[in-house]
Protein backbone atom coordinates (compact mmCIF):
# COMPACT_ATOMS: atom_id res chain seq x y z
CA UNK A 1 0.00 0.00 0.00
CA UNK A 2 1.21 3.51 -0.81
CA UNK A 3 1.58 5.94 2.07
CA UNK A 4 0.18 8.95 0.19
CA UNK A 5 -2.96 9.53 -1.86
CA UNK A 6 -3.58 12.18 -4.51
CA UNK A 7 -6.61 14.46 -4.54
CA UNK A 8 -8.06 12.68 -7.57
CA UNK A 9 -7.53 9.28 -5.95
CA UNK A 10 -9.22 10.51 -2.79
CA UNK A 11 -12.21 11.78 -4.78
CA UNK A 12 -12.57 8.34 -6.36
CA UNK A 13 -12.19 6.59 -3.00
CA UNK A 14 -14.82 8.72 -1.25
CA UNK A 15 -17.28 7.91 -4.05
CA UNK A 16 -16.46 4.20 -3.93
CA UNK A 17 -17.95 1.31 -2.00
CA UNK A 18 -15.49 1.59 0.90
CA UNK A 19 -14.91 5.30 1.54
CA UNK A 20 -12.13 6.20 3.95
CA UNK A 21 -12.49 7.95 7.27
CA UNK A 22 -11.21 11.51 6.73
CA UNK A 23 -9.27 13.26 9.49
CA UNK A 24 -8.59 17.01 9.27
CA UNK A 25 -5.50 17.82 11.36
CA UNK A 26 -4.92 21.45 10.51
CA UNK A 27 -2.21 22.92 12.69
CA UNK A 28 0.66 25.41 12.42
CA UNK A 29 3.40 25.92 15.03
CA UNK A 30 2.71 29.01 17.13
CA UNK A 31 -0.66 29.61 15.48
CA UNK A 32 -4.15 29.26 17.00
CA UNK A 33 -5.78 25.80 16.83
CA UNK A 34 -7.08 24.84 13.41
CA UNK A 35 -10.69 24.30 14.51
CA UNK A 36 -11.98 27.72 13.30
CA UNK A 37 -10.51 27.06 9.86
CA UNK A 38 -12.12 23.63 9.85
CA UNK A 39 -15.49 25.13 10.81
CA UNK A 40 -15.20 27.63 7.95
CA UNK A 41 -14.83 24.85 5.37
CA UNK A 42 -13.59 21.27 5.22
CA UNK A 43 -13.74 18.12 3.13
CA UNK A 44 -17.20 16.57 3.21
CA UNK A 45 -17.27 14.00 6.00
CA UNK A 46 -13.91 15.03 7.50
CA UNK A 47 -13.63 15.05 11.30
CA UNK A 48 -11.37 17.57 13.02
CA UNK A 49 -8.57 16.14 15.17
CA UNK A 50 -6.70 18.45 17.56
CA UNK A 51 -2.96 17.81 17.33
CA UNK A 52 -2.16 19.30 20.72
CA UNK A 53 -5.07 17.76 22.66
CA UNK A 54 -5.48 14.38 20.92
CA UNK A 55 -2.20 13.62 19.12
CA UNK A 56 0.06 14.97 21.89
CA UNK A 57 0.31 14.85 25.64
CA UNK A 58 0.86 17.84 27.94
CA UNK A 59 4.20 19.60 27.32
CA UNK A 60 6.93 19.16 29.90
CA UNK A 61 10.21 17.33 30.37
CA UNK A 62 9.10 14.92 27.61
CA UNK A 63 9.05 17.75 25.08
CA UNK A 64 6.59 20.19 23.57
CA UNK A 65 4.54 17.47 21.86
CA UNK A 66 5.12 14.19 23.72
CA UNK A 67 3.05 11.19 22.72
CA UNK A 68 -0.47 11.29 24.17
CA UNK A 69 -1.93 8.85 26.62
CA UNK A 70 -2.87 5.83 24.52
CA UNK A 71 -6.40 5.78 25.94
CA UNK A 72 -6.92 9.45 25.01
CA UNK A 73 -5.68 8.82 21.49
CA UNK A 74 -7.78 5.70 21.05
CA UNK A 75 -10.93 7.49 22.23
CA UNK A 76 -10.29 10.36 19.82
CA UNK A 77 -9.89 7.96 16.91
CA UNK A 78 -13.05 6.03 17.78
CA UNK A 79 -14.96 9.33 18.10
CA UNK A 80 -13.80 10.17 14.59
CA UNK A 81 -15.20 6.88 13.31
CA UNK A 82 -11.94 4.97 12.96
CA UNK A 83 -12.24 1.19 13.12
CA UNK A 84 -9.58 -1.45 12.73
CA UNK A 85 -10.72 -2.37 9.22
CA UNK A 86 -11.59 1.10 7.85
CA UNK A 87 -9.17 2.94 5.55
CA UNK A 88 -8.11 6.34 6.88
CA UNK A 89 -6.91 9.44 5.04
CA UNK A 90 -5.37 12.32 6.99
CA UNK A 91 -4.63 15.84 5.84
CA UNK A 92 -3.80 19.32 7.05
CA UNK A 93 -3.76 22.71 5.32
CA UNK A 94 -0.87 21.72 3.09
CA UNK A 95 2.41 21.74 5.00
CA UNK A 96 1.97 18.06 5.80
CA UNK A 97 3.59 17.98 9.23
CA UNK A 98 0.40 17.59 11.29
CA UNK A 99 -1.09 15.08 8.87
CA UNK A 100 2.11 13.06 9.05
CA UNK A 101 1.90 13.08 12.86
CA UNK A 102 -1.62 11.59 12.64
CA UNK A 103 -0.41 9.04 10.08
CA UNK A 104 2.50 8.00 12.29
CA UNK A 105 0.37 7.83 15.44
CA UNK A 106 -2.17 5.54 13.78
CA UNK A 107 0.52 3.33 12.28
CA UNK A 108 2.44 3.21 15.58
CA UNK A 109 -0.80 2.23 17.28
CA UNK A 110 -1.36 -0.67 14.89
CA UNK A 111 -3.65 0.66 12.14
CA UNK A 112 -2.47 -0.70 8.80
CA UNK A 113 -4.47 1.35 6.28
CA UNK A 114 -3.57 5.02 6.67
CA UNK A 115 -2.58 7.48 3.96
CA UNK A 116 -1.66 11.16 3.81
CA UNK A 117 -3.40 13.44 1.29
CA UNK A 118 -0.49 14.61 -0.87
CA UNK A 119 -0.45 18.42 -0.91
CA UNK A 120 -3.09 18.61 1.79
CA UNK A 121 -6.17 20.78 1.61
CA UNK A 122 -4.27 23.26 -0.55
CA UNK A 123 -4.10 20.66 -3.31
CA UNK A 124 -7.65 19.35 -2.96
CA UNK A 125 -9.49 21.64 -5.39
CA UNK A 126 -12.81 19.91 -4.72
CA UNK A 127 -15.90 21.07 -2.84
CA UNK A 128 -15.80 22.00 0.85
CA UNK A 129 -18.59 22.07 3.40
CA UNK A 130 -19.38 23.62 6.77
CA UNK A 131 -21.56 20.66 7.81
CA UNK A 132 -20.12 18.95 10.88
CA UNK A 133 -20.31 15.15 10.50
CA UNK A 134 -21.43 12.81 13.29
CA UNK A 135 -19.77 9.50 12.41
CA UNK A 136 -20.69 6.24 14.03
CA UNK A 137 -18.33 5.30 16.85
CA UNK A 138 -15.37 3.29 15.58
CA UNK A 139 -13.87 0.21 17.22
CA UNK A 140 -10.17 1.00 16.84
CA UNK A 141 -8.14 -0.23 19.80
CA UNK A 142 -4.51 0.98 19.79
CA UNK A 143 -1.70 -1.57 19.89
CA UNK A 144 1.34 0.60 20.71
CA UNK A 145 4.85 0.07 19.38
CA UNK A 146 3.80 -1.22 15.99
CA UNK A 147 6.46 1.17 14.60
CA UNK A 148 9.92 1.74 16.12
CA UNK A 149 10.27 4.51 18.67
CA UNK A 150 13.40 6.06 20.16
CA UNK A 151 14.00 7.65 23.54
CA UNK A 152 16.82 10.13 24.22
CA UNK A 153 19.39 7.42 24.93
CA UNK A 154 18.38 5.52 21.80
CA UNK A 155 18.66 8.66 19.69
CA UNK A 156 22.15 9.36 21.07
CA UNK A 157 23.24 5.81 20.33
CA UNK A 158 21.87 5.95 16.80
CA UNK A 159 23.68 9.23 16.16
CA UNK A 160 26.92 7.46 17.12
CA UNK A 161 26.40 4.04 15.57
CA UNK A 162 23.74 4.52 12.89
CA UNK A 163 22.16 7.48 11.13
CA UNK A 164 20.07 10.10 12.95
CA UNK A 165 18.40 12.71 10.75
CA UNK A 166 17.60 16.19 12.09
CA UNK A 167 14.48 17.26 10.18
CA UNK A 168 14.53 20.92 11.24
CA UNK A 169 15.64 23.85 9.10
CA UNK A 170 19.42 24.00 8.61
CA UNK A 171 19.79 27.23 10.60
CA UNK A 172 18.23 25.58 13.65
CA UNK A 173 20.47 22.54 13.22
CA UNK A 174 23.52 24.80 13.14
CA UNK A 175 22.30 26.71 16.19
CA UNK A 176 22.20 30.05 14.36
CA UNK A 177 18.66 30.61 15.64
CA UNK A 178 16.37 28.80 18.04
CA UNK A 179 12.86 30.28 18.16
CA UNK A 180 11.17 27.59 20.25
CA UNK A 181 13.52 25.65 22.52
CA UNK A 182 15.90 26.74 25.26
CA UNK A 183 19.13 25.80 23.49
CA UNK A 184 20.18 25.96 19.83
CA UNK A 185 22.14 23.31 17.96
CA UNK A 186 21.73 19.59 17.38
CA UNK A 187 22.31 16.15 18.86
CA UNK A 188 26.02 15.33 18.40
CA UNK A 189 26.48 13.12 15.35
CA UNK A 190 23.07 13.91 13.82
CA UNK A 191 22.84 14.66 10.09
CA UNK A 192 20.96 17.71 8.81
CA UNK A 193 18.03 16.70 6.56
CA UNK A 194 15.37 19.45 6.47
CA UNK A 195 11.82 18.33 5.66
CA UNK A 196 11.52 21.17 3.15
CA UNK A 197 13.64 19.12 0.76
CA UNK A 198 11.08 16.29 0.72
CA UNK A 199 8.59 18.24 -1.40
CA UNK A 200 8.41 20.20 -4.62
CA UNK A 201 7.23 23.76 -5.16
CA UNK A 202 3.63 22.55 -5.15
CA UNK A 203 3.97 21.10 -1.65
CA UNK A 204 3.63 17.52 -2.87
CA UNK A 205 6.17 14.84 -2.04
CA UNK A 206 8.94 14.24 -4.55
CA UNK A 207 8.77 10.97 -6.53
CA UNK A 208 10.04 7.87 -4.75
CA UNK A 209 13.16 7.74 -6.91
CA UNK A 210 14.09 11.33 -6.06
CA UNK A 211 13.53 10.77 -2.35
CA UNK A 212 15.57 7.57 -2.41
CA UNK A 213 18.40 9.46 -4.12
CA UNK A 214 18.19 12.25 -1.56
CA UNK A 215 18.44 9.90 1.41
CA UNK A 216 21.08 7.72 -0.22
CA UNK A 217 23.25 10.84 -0.57
CA UNK A 218 22.83 11.28 3.19
CA UNK A 219 23.83 7.67 3.90
CA UNK A 220 20.47 5.83 4.04
CA UNK A 221 19.62 2.99 1.67
CA UNK A 222 16.52 0.96 0.87
CA UNK A 223 18.38 -2.28 0.18
CA UNK A 224 19.07 -3.10 3.81
CA UNK A 225 22.82 -2.59 3.55
CA UNK A 226 22.92 0.84 5.15
CA UNK A 227 22.83 1.88 8.81
CA UNK A 228 19.72 1.94 10.98
CA UNK A 229 17.91 5.26 10.58
CA UNK A 230 16.14 7.51 13.07
CA UNK A 231 14.60 10.98 12.81
CA UNK A 232 13.97 13.85 15.19
CA UNK A 233 12.91 17.48 14.85
CA UNK A 234 11.91 20.17 17.33
CA UNK A 235 9.02 18.40 19.03
CA UNK A 236 8.31 15.21 17.07
CA UNK A 237 5.84 16.66 14.53
CA UNK A 238 7.85 17.58 11.43
CA UNK A 239 9.98 14.46 11.96
CA UNK A 240 6.86 12.44 11.08
CA UNK A 241 6.89 14.16 7.69
CA UNK A 242 10.42 12.88 7.21
CA UNK A 243 9.21 9.39 8.10
CA UNK A 244 6.53 9.60 5.40
CA UNK A 245 9.22 10.58 2.89
CA UNK A 246 11.46 7.73 4.03
CA UNK A 247 8.53 5.31 3.73
CA UNK A 248 7.92 6.48 0.16
CA UNK A 249 11.61 5.87 -0.53
CA UNK A 250 11.39 2.38 0.97
CA UNK A 251 13.64 3.11 3.96
CA UNK A 252 12.49 2.01 7.44
CA UNK A 253 13.17 4.48 10.23
CA UNK A 254 12.40 5.16 13.89
CA UNK A 255 11.01 8.33 15.44
CA UNK A 256 12.55 10.12 18.41
CA UNK A 257 9.22 11.53 19.56
CA UNK A 258 10.58 13.78 22.30
CA UNK A 259 13.01 15.33 19.80
CA UNK A 260 15.03 18.50 20.47
CA UNK A 261 12.54 19.90 22.98
CA UNK A 262 12.99 16.83 25.19
CA UNK A 263 16.72 16.60 24.55
CA UNK A 264 17.33 20.17 25.73
CA UNK A 265 15.01 19.86 28.74
CA UNK A 266 17.94 18.05 30.40
CA UNK A 267 20.82 20.52 30.40
CA UNK A 268 23.31 17.72 31.06
CA UNK A 269 22.81 16.33 27.54
CA UNK A 270 25.50 17.36 25.04
CA UNK A 271 24.76 19.88 22.28
CA UNK A 272 26.64 20.38 19.02
CA UNK A 273 26.56 23.51 16.86
CA UNK A 274 27.79 24.48 13.43
CA UNK A 275 27.29 23.00 9.96
CA UNK A 276 26.88 19.34 9.15
CA UNK A 277 30.44 18.01 8.77
CA UNK A 278 29.43 15.52 6.05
Amino acid sequence: MTVIISASELADATAGPRPPVLLDVRYAPGAPPGRPEYDAGHLPGAVFVDLEAELSGPPGDGGRHPLPDVAVFGAAMRRAGVSADTPVVVHDAGLGWAAARAWWMLRWAGHRDVRVLDGGLAGWGGPLTTEIPTPDEGDFSPVPDSLPLLDADGAAALARDGLLFDARAAERYRGDVEPLDRVGGHIPGAVSAPTSENVGADGRFLPAEALAARFEALGATADGTGPRVGVYCGSGVSAAHQLVALEIAGIPAALYAGSWSEWTADLSRPVATGPDPR
